[in-house]
């Protein structure tokens, strides 16, 4: 990266930028035209080569009467409401340069508000920055130079467009290139950032399990993807430097079966798992248990008594393990990492105790569109788990008010097949802000005309333990999103969100994906008492894969920004678009790719 001179540091911070590459990305926003006029256009600037010939002062204007060479003719120039230093502008017989807006009046041309300028026969850029416009203007004219922007490691062709777009010939709209380039100078900038937040770290623990042998001993066949990733994985695991992966698998596909092939990979070496929540915790230890039968495994949880986990070969828990000695692992993971603070994650790999650095998985089931994986790759290795095991069948129906009655057959019917029912409910309490029903006004509708209701929500003590019970006993739970990742109900056939269009289409898919886990006939009715269509909700219930929904979330509200820490919401790029530009983020990936390190 270019070093910038160190007396343009404050300008480059006032701007929040720190290369060269992110100011050529300041576009001007509109030129000044300081080109000698050639003819006149009514209401258009003009630049004029003049002498002062005569200046009239009267009460309300100052008139000054010039011959512009340019133009070989004489024009007069008029300033309404002249403040009283402007006369000493315009000495009689001066020649200068003069810029005003040219008017037709009554059979003659006249200039309004001329005024002297010096810089002339160029375009002059007019810029919007905290900075005054002329110190931007020196600031660009200093630092964007084709040689500089090569010099910050961007293609000479991309330098060439940018630096046209502060510097053209001629005035003219933003051409594709012009624009191509902008959108390749900002995705280039941003995941060269990203890069130089990675770190290397050279690790003792190379993979050495005979993950083939394994595989030949489970009772049904891998996806392609899963294969994909577990070969990804373990050419992590053989390498010098200690892995960083991000493993994104929709619901469904099968992440827990590239978890415990990471285990197996990773031996003789010890593997330790982080989960968000008991139940999970639980759901991973009974897996590890069916397939990982020739391994010690350990649960730790806040129930468990403390103990020596020096004996087992994989440790599994929740953030209890933050919270006690560790041994020595050569694999950490974390499951449903973005339900865990940073700090937690970067706890979990202090707190092994190593003199090198264990490898480092974290898995996600929010899928995430390719073009983000692309970009997420420059900061950390990424695998996307697209397919599923089975297909599931899941039909999503928008309803309002008027087919509430159908609803309720709906789930009488499926109860009576032993079936369950997730109701899900925006708020715990009511709320005068919010149109809908909460748990508390619903509640006694549901338990006086059903059996077996269960409640929880975020703020639950016993959450984990509801939902534990109602997967055993119950027929209808009322619950706020708090259900969106985690618990495995078998019996789950029908989920209701209730105001669906409050919700990231994300969130919606998060919830939906509980249902229907066993290949049951699933259900999936978005509750909204808007009227008129929702475009949005219209396309989510037509969509069943969890990386095309995320594409649509980017369609329908802006990216995120890793960098800042939060890729849920908010605007990250000016110029590209992350759900529409994938064969430019494809292009500055490949670009950046041989310099790896």
């Amino acid at each position: 990266m270019l070093s910038l001179p160190s007396e343009e540091g404050e300008k480059f911070h006032r701007l929040g930028i720190g290369s060269i590459t992110a100011l050529s990305l300041i576009a001007p926003t509109s030129f000044e035209d300081r080109r000698l006029s050639h003819e006149l256009s009514a209401n258009t600037q003009c630049v004029i080569d003049a002498t002062v010939e005569h200046v009239v002062r009267t009460p309300k204007t100052l008139k000054i009467t010039f011959f512009a060479h340019n133009l070989e003719c004489v024009i007069e120039g008029v300033i309404f409401h002249p403040k009283p230093y402007m006369i000493h502008q315009f000495p009689k017989n001066e020649r200068a340069f003069f810029s005003g807006k040219a008017q037709w009046e009554l059979g003659k041309w006249t200039i309004v508000h001329p005024m002297k300028i010096s810089a002339v026969g160029s375009l002059i850029p007019i810029y919007k920055t905290p900075l005054r416009i002329d110190v931007m203007r020196r600031l660009i004219e200093k630092n964007i130079t084709i040689a500089n922007l090569i010099a910050d490691g961007l293609p000479e062709v991309i330098a060439s467009e940018l630096y046209g777009i502060h510097f053209p010939e001629l005035p003219k709209p933003m051409s594709e290139s012009q624009l191509h380039a902008l959108k390749f100078g900002e995705l280039y900038e941003y995941m060269r950032r990203l890069r130089l937040k990675r770190r290397y770290h050279n690790t003792s623990y190379r993979a050495s399990g005979d993950i083939r042998a394994w595989m030949k001993t489970l009772p049904f066949e891998l996806t392609e993807d899963q294969k994909n990733a577990i070969n990804e994985i373990e050419n992590d695991l053989i390498a010098q430097y200690a892995s960083r992966r991000m493993i994104v698998g929709d619901v469904g596909s099968g992440k827990t079966m590239v978890i415990l092939a990471s285990v197996i990979l990773m031996q003789p070496h010890r593997s330790i798992l982080m989960a968000p929540t008991t139940i999970l915790a639980a759901q991973l230890y009974e897996e590890a248990q069916k397939f990982l039968p020739n391994l010690r495994i350990a649960l730790v949880t806040n129930a468990t008594k403390k103990g020596s986990l020096e004996e087992y070969d994989f440790i599994i828990g929740t953030h209890a393990l933050l919270h006690r000695p560790l041994p020595e692992a050569g694999l950490v993971m974390v499951d449903e990492q973005h339900r865990f603070g940073t700090a937690q994650r970067h706890a979990l790999t202090k707190l092994t105790d190593n003199d090198t650095s264990p490898h480092y998985l974290q898995f996600s089931a929010t899928p995430i569109p390719r073009t983000q994986a692309m970009i997420d790759s420059a900061h950390i290795d990424v695998s996307l788990i697209v397919q599923t095991p089975f297909t599931k069948n899941i039909a999503t129906r928008i309803i309002g008010k008027s087919d509430f009655t159908k609803l309720l057959d709906h789930i009488r019917f499926e109860i009576t097949q032993d079936h369950q029912v997730l109701i899900v409910y925006p708020l715990v309490e009511q709320s005068e802000s919010i149109n809908y029903q909460s748990i508390d006004e619903a509640r006694g509708y549901w338990e006086k005309n059903f059996e077996n209701v269960y409640i929880t929500h975020g703020k639950d003590k016993e959450k984990e333990a509801v939902l534990m019970a109602f997967r055993e006993n119950g027929n209808v739970l009322l619950a706020t999103t708090v259900v969106e990742v985690g618990i495995s109900l078998p019996r789950l056939s029908t989920v209701v969100i209730v105001g669906a269009e409050r919700l990231g289409l994300s969130t919606l898919h998060q919830l939906r994906g509980r249902v229907s886990r066993t290949g049951l006939q699933g259900y999936c009715y978005l509750y909204s008492n808007k009227s008129g269509k929702n475009e949005r909700l219209e396309s989510f219930s037509t969509c069943t894969s969890g990386f095309e929904i995320a594409a649509l979330d980017l369609k329908f509200r802006s990216s995120g920004d890793l960098l800042e820490g939060s890729i849920q919401s908010g605007k990250k790029f000016r110029w590209a678009d992350i759900g529409e530009d994938e064969v430019i983020v494809r292009e500055v990936k490949n670009y950046l790719a041989p310099q790896k390190d």
